[in-house]
């Protein structure tokens, strides 16, 4: 059982130095302040000595290879490694409810950890995706003992860019993730049953009850069993109190560590890695968490690594990212004054895509980039990759609208892109002439580039459109088409129409009224070579990536019935409607 002791094992760790001891204590019991215990394996030198430590707390199991692999090679280079459990998963006890309990948790642990006989003092935190919301959560309680953080694809709020985003459900992640995590749940919920003496007198035999349940369950209560916080994220559409106390970009004033913070152009947190880095480097609370801000954008991500994510090959300088290297350069340089590429280079290193290279930039995003606005033009028909659809500089005068029907019932489908973390077909690049076919796709193209264009840093659209609908959503997708027509998708966003004015208060919409949307695409990298066109795409579907706007009044948790919706985009001298980007000179 855990807790009742500490299993210390003696392993060789072999690395280019020869031969290193480590010793491994598994299942080492902490206790919370308001009681409930964790429990942690420790990797550790076998020398005497005190060493930093660095501690990453997980829901995904902290037995897990991949765990085991960073504690004995860390350990071996002279960090104390700590892997955790949080509450309510696998060996630690308490009730698992994301993100609630994080902060307090990262704190007590961060300060237990320092107490520790061989530890010198200085901790620091790691991991990815939700191990990088164990970082930010406990470190916005500033425990004095925490010295660095490494979060590596997360976001900067949990609802508008976790659960939610641009007021759009992000479905396919929602319930993918909470099905993945509600089965450790499921698993400890049925192992805590037992069988009484009383059930072995049941006769026949055949009645026997494996599981001694009050009553059965039935598929209505899986998900208050198993995952209660999925219908409190329904129930809570609209950044509202259930959301403020985690939300991490409210809180960078507390933020008074170093942090290197890495994002990936295909990841599905990739817009709130971004704000991340941008609000602690600029509003952090202390200055060596301002002047100790590093940025890695990478590739896939969530979406994969290596070079190869969807159908692309970034070729061979995409395969030198690897998240236990990362961490261990990092903390080598930050806890040992180590003078690698983070103590010598540029504090931004980025991934540009099209020419597939490593670039080091004084800051994000680029200064010396040029907004540029690309106006949507058409005749009326912009309905499709085969219809007349335009980009330039150019601002409109009096063009006809374009105009297309959203059908909840057959709504476009979601082609790759930032996806996580099961599904149906992978995420990332992918070819998007199949949705381009389709007559409820607005299609606008540049000429032909004549000479490599380079697109980096933040993307919008503003948009001036009406609806027959009194709430829809308007997507949009950046794409570099090549010289074949594959149509590569770049970054992509959305906007549910109800929160066209924030996430804080919905205000329905007069069918037939003119409004204006911002619509956010996050950021990309990208040099748009010789030959290739660059594209927007337009429409009022991503499924299953988010969830179907029902185009009612009603919030579409519970519905089942939905309208069609008559959308029109206007670009004339009165609404010129468009698309902004960074050009890199």
């Amino acid at each position: 059982m855990p807790g009742t002791f500490a299993a210390l094992l003696l392993l060789f760790c072999w690395g280019a130095a020869g031969a290193a001891q480590v010793t491994v204590e598994r299942a080492v019991p902490v206790s919370m302040r308001d009681g409930v215990v964790l429990y942690a394996d420790i990797y550790r030198p076998a020398a005497v000595g005190r060493f930093p430590v660095l501690l990453e707390r997980t829901p995904y199991d902290k037995a897990v290879d991949k765990e085991i692999d960073i504690g004995e090679r860390a350990a071996a280079q002279g960090y104390v490694v700590i892997v955790q459990d949080v509450r309510g998963r696998f060996t630690s006890g308490g009730e698992w409810y994301p993100f609630r309990y994080e902060s307090q948790d990262g704190y007590d642990t961060v300060e237990w950890a320092a107490r520790l006989p061989y530890a010198n003092g200085k901790v620091g935190m790691f991991g990815s995706s939700y191990v990088g919301a164990t970082q930010m959560l406990a470190a916005i309680a500033h425990p004095p003992h925490l010295a660095g953080i490494c979060p590596m694809f997360t976001p900067s709020n949990y609802h508008n860019g976790w659960v939610y985003l641009g007021g759009a459900f992000q479905q396919w992640f929602d319930q993918t993730w909470t099905s993945i995590l509600a089965q450790n749940t499921a698993e400890r919920y049925f192992k805590s049953i037992t069988s009484t003496t009383e059930d072995m007198r049941v006769l026949p035999l055949s009645n026997y009850r494996v599981f001694n349940l009050e009553k059965t369950l039935q598929p209505s209560d899986l998900t208050p069993k198993f995952a209660p916080y999925y219908l409190d994220w329904l129930a809570h559409p609209s950044y509202d109190s259930y959301w403020q106390p985690w939300s991490i970009e409210d809180h960078y004033p507390d933020i008074q560590v170093p942090s290197l913070t890495v994002a990936a152009w295909y990841d599905i947190f990739l817009g709130g890695s971004l704000r991340n880095y941008a609000g602690v480097r600029s509003e952090g609370g202390s200055e060596t968490a301002r002047k100790n801000q590093r940025l890695l954008i990478t590739i896939g991500g969530h979406a994969g690594s290596g070079r190869k994510i969807g159908t692309i090959d970034f070729g061979p300088a995409a395969a030198a990212f690897d998240e236990s290297d990362v961490t261990l350069e990092w903390y080598d340089y930050l806890f040992k004054g180590t003078m690698n590429r983070f103590a010598t280079g540029r504090p931004v290193k980025i991934f540009v895509m099209g020419k597939n290279q490593w670039r080091e930039e004084e800051e994000w995003p680029l200064q010396r980039a040029k907004s540029t606005t690309y106006y949507l033009h058409s005749d009326g028909k912009a309905n499709s990759s085969a219809g007349d659809g335009a980009l330039s500089r150019e601002r409109p005068a009096a063009e006809p609208s374009d105009r297309y029907v959203y059908d909840p019932q057959n709504p476009v489908p979601t082609v790759g892109g930032p996806l996580c973390c099961d599904g149906h077909q992978p995420p990332g690049p992918r070819d998007q002439q199949t949705v381009e076919s389709r007559q409820d796709v607005l299609v606008y193209s540049t000429p032909p580039f004549a000479s490599d264009t380079e697109v980096t840093g933040p993307v919008s659209a503003e948009l001036y459109a009406t609806t027959s609908a009194v709430d829809t959503d308007f997507t949009a997708k950046l794409v570099d088409v090549d010289e074949q027509g594959i149509a590569r998708n770049l970054t992509e966003g959305i906007v549910r129409a109800r929160y066209r004015n924030g996430q804080v208060q919905s205000e329905l919409l007069s069918p037939g009224r003119v409004y204006k949307f911002s619509i956010d695409l996050w950021a990309t990298s990208d040099v748009f070579l010789a030959g290739h066109k660059l594209r927007l795409e337009i429409s009022s579907g991503n499924f299953p990536r988010f969830d179907r706007n029902l185009n009612v009044a009603e919030s579409p948790g519970r519905l089942v019935t939905s309208v069609s919706a008559t959308n029109t985009v206007l670009h004339d001298a009165g609404h010129p409607s468009a698309l902004i980007l960074p050009l890199v000179p």
